[in-house]
């Protein structure tokens, strides 16, 4: 890491909890590699205070901005004072830039999700996709891949009202585009046709935490993909690869978004 000084710029990524979040490894070397005096450090906001929190950094002359994980994305977004589209429509921010004690949010993570899915040689197109949660990143996911043309889009949540909300939303700005909104108890038959299955929920952060989807009768052709991205093979992911099924880690809808995120704090100037 480039030594830091007065003059270094500070960036941060906010979470809750913090342990689990990749920003500091993905854009630190690259502040190294291109000779810029800044750094981005992991900085844990507890869901009460994130308001304060976030109106006293915006005051800070030599921060210019967060990235925004789990939980804060959606009151986040509330908070901020200007939005950009991919975050109006959502109702979630990823990134949130300073500008004189302003708030300004968008969001990355559908864009990101999407990049990654093509760059890893997944193209999503007339894919029957199957997205598993319906918060702050998987409205921006579920917007990305109906925009991307995925043939079908099946949202699954434990709150069938969350669900329909998303598939409102979806309809609104793809008013052709077929989508479905499920609970989380109709996932055994659902998860048969997918050839896309998306864990977009907090489920793998922790050992402890229960599989999103058990996989058993998933159809050996189906793309197992997850958000989670520490740790990098969450139980979830393992099982798919234990079963022979093909996986798509998280860490893509970082490393495919970092340049999107980075030039939109200024991080990379």
């Amino acid at each position: 890491m480039t030594e830091i000084t007065g003059k270094t710029r500070l960036f941060g990524v906010i979470a809750d909890p913090v342990d689990h979040v990749r920003a500091p490894m993905v854009f630190n070397p690259v502040f190294h590699d291109r000779n810029i005096d800044a750094v981005l450090v992991p900085i844990h906001i507890l869901p009460q205070h994130l308001k304060e929190t976030l109106t006293a950094m915006a005051q800070l002359p030599n921060m210019g901005g967060v990235a925004v994980t789990i939980p804060h994305k959606m009151t986040a977004a509330k908070l901020c004072d200007q939005l950009g589209v991919a975050a109006e429509v959502t109702g979630a921010v990823n990134a949130i830039r300073f500008e004189q004690g302003r708030l300004i949010g968008d969001n990355f993570d559908g864009k990101g999700f999407v990049a990654g899915l093509t760059g890893e040689g997944h193209d999503p197109r007339e894919k029957n996709a199957v997205l598993i949660g319906a918060g702050g990143a998987a409205r921006a996911i579920a917007m990305a891949l109906a925009e991307a043309g995925v043939g079908r889009l099946s949202i699954v949540n434990r709150s069938l009202a969350k669900a329909e909300d998303l598939k409102a939303l979806v309809l609104a700005h793809f008013p052709d585009y077929s989508v479905d909104a499920d609970m989380i108890t109709q996932i055994d038959t659902i998860k048969k046709g997918a050839d896309l299955l998306i864990n977009a929920t907090s489920l793998g952060l922790h050992e402890t935490d229960a599989l999103p989807v058990d996989l058993e009768g998933v159809a050996i052709g189906t793309i197992i993909a997850d958000i989670i991205m520490v740790p990098e093979m969450t139980k979830w992911l393992t099982d798919a690869r234990d079963r022979g099924l093909t996986i798509h880690k998280g860490r893509h809808m970082l490393d495919y978004q970092k340049d999107l995120i980075a030039n939109f704090l200024g991080a990379w100037s």
